[in-house]
């Protein structure tokens, strides 16, 4: 019997080394990532038109794939006759011709590489703004049902999941099972409701859109499908290691288990976050660390009912804890750390505000732990009538943990501020028949500033220059030409570094490509340059 314990104990080992493995290859062969973020557009933000712009272009810091992108004119009409492109980083919407006089909007929900959506809007004038634009229609039902199926897809992972392998590797008995199982079923029910919720919240549908395809097949699309399909898969194996004889269910809860590990891994901020060789078999660590702990929760407190067969429980499980508490300390501070822009941000952000909660939680919860390893369970083994205390303890703990994932569901909307674009570069496009020139200006305020120069094609090839002059004027404040030679560095595009811009206003700005000894591309436009 010993024996057969033993080499299951093999074969569990090896099952997390080959599945900590397998994480680690796919984290070096995937591309790092980032939260998405609108890193620029064109027209600008804000901007008063004297005529309806050609195409409107949205470009973010990494490739989204599109979900919901429209046009709403001055007239709050929905413009389906606008056509939308989407390809890598860049959503291009050609407007009709007919737009009326006044704002337009531009409404836009993408999904970034860590599977979560990303939604904003950007307005431009024709002639003049419009008046008194109708507030957005509000999105809190539908981000209410993700939050509560996000809780609820915990429950099945972690006290679910967690539960089947504490009662087959160190309860040896079915503690618990029914409630076990209803978990379990919870966590299935709500991973299938949070596929149809991404797909819905993506394209910026009601709940009646559930009943059809399209937010089923686009969530699919996404990051987070392949996880939810996996955690289906961890959770279908936990319900069938409830049944089973005792040797299939050892199996299939450890299968059920790695499960875990690999449905958080596969998405998420903390996954893609760069560099994905450590987070993504961090993050596996962490769910895995963080299941075995909280699934032994519920079981532990049913065994207790029994003291004389509580105690050998206790004591395996406390062995077993130390180190899985620490690997989950560890994994989770350097996760908190790489997603972490400083120490401030845990109180001037949203996403650190709830990390300092979730902190907080985790220290009463590891409190609790040292509390019911070096106090409650030597009394415990002591007198077997001291189980009152031992159980009002990990009730308390049943409770911690409780608001520990109800707050860590709020991650889903709150993106982290490693990728948060502070400072993003203002960016003005200009274009003719012959050329494009894409020009990033940083910090886009009063005082020293830095121009990129990126001269391309009309097909966004890169154009060949000998030389790129950069001209600047502010003929409002009787400020003459500026003119500044640019610099080819090794990204392809041309520099132009500290160039000093002493005045707020609408500065002209001129570019001149000497594309050969015998011609020369000339594109000109304005930038408006603030105080701050």
């Amino acid at each position: 019997m010993a024996g057969a314990r033993r080499e299951a104990d093999k074969a569990l080992m090896r099952l997390f080394a080959f599945a900590a493995a397998l994480l680690l290859l796919v984290g070096c062969a995937g591309e790092a990532s980032a939260h998405a973020s609108l890193a620029f557009s064109e027209p600008r933000d804000g901007v008063v038109l004297t005529q309806a712009p050609k195409t409107v272009q949205l470009r973010f810091n990494e490739s989204v794939t599109a979900g919901a992108v429209s046009l709403i004119d001055a007239s709050g009409k929905l413009r389906s006759d606008a056509i939308v492109e989407a390809g890598g980083e860049t959503i291009k919407i050609t407007p009709p011709l007919d737009l009326p006089q006044g704002t337009q909007i531009v409404s836009y929900r993408v999904i970034s590489a860590d599977g979560h959506p990303v939604a904003g809007s950007i307005t431009f004038s024709i002639g003049q703004p419009t008046a008194n634009r109708p507030p957005p229609q509000s999105r809190a039902g539908i981000e209410g049902l993700i939050w509560l199926t996000r809780v609820g897809l915990y429950l099945g992972l972690f006290a679910g999941i967690g539960g089947v392998f504490f009662v087959n590797w160190i309860a040896r008995e079915r503690a618990a099972s029914r409630v076990i199982l209803v978990a379990l079923v919870v966590g299935i029910i709500s991973a299938v409701a949070s596929l149809g919720l991404q797909g819905l919240d993506l394209l910026g549908l009601p709940l009646s859109g559930a009943f059809a395809s399209a937010p089923w097949k686009i969530a699919l699309g996404t990051s987070l499908g392949p996880a939810l399909l996996l955690a289906i898969t961890a959770l279908l194996a936990g319900v069938a290691a409830s049944w089973v004889v005792p040797r299939l269910s050892r199996a299939l809860s450890a299968l059920a288990l790695v499960g875990v590990g690999l449905s958080l891994a596969a998405s998420g901020h903390a996954a893609t976050a760069p560099p994905e060789s450590l987070t993504r078999p961090a993050m596996f660590l962490h769910g895995t660390a963080v299941a075995f702990w909280l699934g032994a929760l519920l079981p532990l407190l049913a065994s207790l009912r029994g003291p004389q067969a509580a105690l050998p429980v206790v004591k395996r499980f406390s062995l077993a804890a130390i180190p899985v508490v620490g690997v989950l300390a560890l994994t989770g501070l350097g996760l908190a750390t790489i997603q972490l822009d400083s120490v401030a941000a845990l109180v001037t952000t949203k996403y650190g505000i709830i990390l300092s909660i979730k902190l907080a939680l985790v220290a009463a919860l590891l409190g609790l732990a040292a509390l019911n390893r070096f106090r409650l369970t030597p009394a415990l083994a002591a007198a077997e009538t001291a189980t009152t205390p031992l159980a009002r303890s990990i009730l308390l703990e049943c409770a911690l943990a409780a608001g520990i994932l109800g707050v860590v569901a709020g991650w889903r909307f709150t993106p982290p501020p490693r990728s948060l674009i502070a400072d993003a570069p203002l960016a003005v496009h200009i274009h003719s028949d012959k050329a494009m020139f894409q020009v990033l200006v940083s910090p886009g305020r009063v005082g020293l500033d830095d121009f990129v120069l990126q001269l391309m094609k009309f097909d966004g090839a890169l154009l060949g220059a000998k030389e790129a002059t950069l001209t600047l004027s502010l003929p409002e404040r009787g400020i003459e030409e500026i003119e500044r030679q640019g610099t080819l560095e090794p990204d392809g595009f041309w520099h132009v570094h500290a160039v000093p811009l002493a005045i707020a206003g609408r500065w002209h700005m001129r570019i001149d490509a000497l594309v050969t000894d015998f011609e020369k591309i000339t594109l000109e436009d304005d930038l408006d340059v603030a105080t701050q």
